[in-house]
């Protein structure tokens, strides 16, 4: 279905905020995403209406501490890589056995949840401001809609990114096994044209991706950007590089060696936990594990498919410096 325009959106004044954003959000431009769910267009992105609420919630009202550490992410590049390496990497001592080692409880998806589909869409909204720090929070949602307490503290933000092929590959794989249960794969064709057009849930994934990486190369000290392609290839230099921003150095070689193996993506994938249950919204917790692999996308993609995607990303990317492995 095409995105609908609005021409104007009318608020009663007598109408209370909650009221007020309901109004606003049902006059947003619509699309129909995977045949399946109503998504709608806000400051440039495409979310789903409950999602827009939560994350004006959170733009709006989340005040950040000088020790919050963001993981930020568009969906399907690394996500819950990133969640266990950070929360072993700031939370756990590195000797700590095996068997009470966190990860082996739950899904790094429970342990940091994403602030705008879990935390804020909890009614009443949880007291962030109680959790011991330094918090650990991840969303989704591009730099331009983040509060403004996260860019005027000294909050840490950290950002994985992926090939864009690979990640609309992790997408359309996962989307299927949400939507579609028995039925027929959703036609890779139309996925890879919604991809394109930035008209998906959280797209556009290349403005999302390129906010966060002009913003890391104006500030260093605040961002750090991290490509998955480089993690799969050194996982250890990259994970290093994340304990040394975080201020959570590695003193031993050996310290670093046990957080790479204890987060290591195939170590995660047969952990019990990620065989069975399922962690936020009935999302089996393998959903969050596939092969993760890079260039796996040459598996599904036609020319034509790669073609779309290459020329878009080349579009998108134009003088950004960013480049991604194939």
């Amino acid at each position: 279905m095409a995105a609908q325009e609005s021409n104007s959106i009318i608020i009663d004044s007598s109408q209370s905020s909650e009221e007020k954003d309901a109004a606003l959000i049902n006059e947003l431009p619509s699309a129909l995403f995977w045949d399946a769910m109503e998504i709608r267009k806000w400051k440039g992105f495409w979310f789903e209406p409950g999602l827009i609420k939560c994350a004006m919630k959170f733009s709006s009202s989340f005040q950040a501490g000088n020790d919050d550490v963001l993981l930020a992410s568009a969906p399907k590049t690394g996500t819950t890589w990133l969640k266990a390496l950070c929360l072993c990497i700031l939370h756990q001592n590195h000797n700590i056995p095996e068997n009470e080692d966190l990860l082996t409880q739950d899904n790094p998806q429970f342990h940091v949840q994403t602030i705008e589909s879990s935390i804020y869409s909890t009614k009443p909204t949880p007291d962030l401001y109680s959790t011991p720090s330094p918090r650990l929070l991840h969303t989704h949602l591009p730099f331009n809609l983040l509060p403004n307490s996260i860019m005027n503290s000294n909050c840490k933000i950290v950002c994985v990114a992926r090939n864009p092929k690979d990640t609309l590959v992790s997408l359309w794989h996962f989307f299927n096994s949400i939507f579609r249960g028995n039925q027929e794969p959703y036609p890779l064709e139309k996925a890879v044209d919604e991809f394109c057009t930035g008209v998906h849930q959280y797209g556009p994934y290349f403005e999302n991706v390129l906010g966060y990486w002009s913003e890391s190369q104006k500030r260093t000290e605040k961002i750090l950007f991290l490509k998955y392609e480089e993690m799969i290839k050194d996982p250890k230099e990259q994970v290093r590089k994340l304990g040394l921003f975080l201020g959570k150095p590695f003193e031993k070689e050996e310290d670093l060696e046990k957080i790479v193996w204890r987060c290591s993506l195939e170590r995660l994938r047969n952990l019990e936990v990620n065989k069975n249950g399922s962690v936020i919204y009935g999302v089996p917790n393998g959903s969050y594990f596939r092969k993760g692999i890079v260039g796996d996308w040459k598996n599904y993609l036609n020319l034509e498919m790669e073609d779309r995607i290459n020329q878009t990303t080349l579009l998108k990317f134009k003088d950004s410096g960013l480049e991604f492995e194939n």
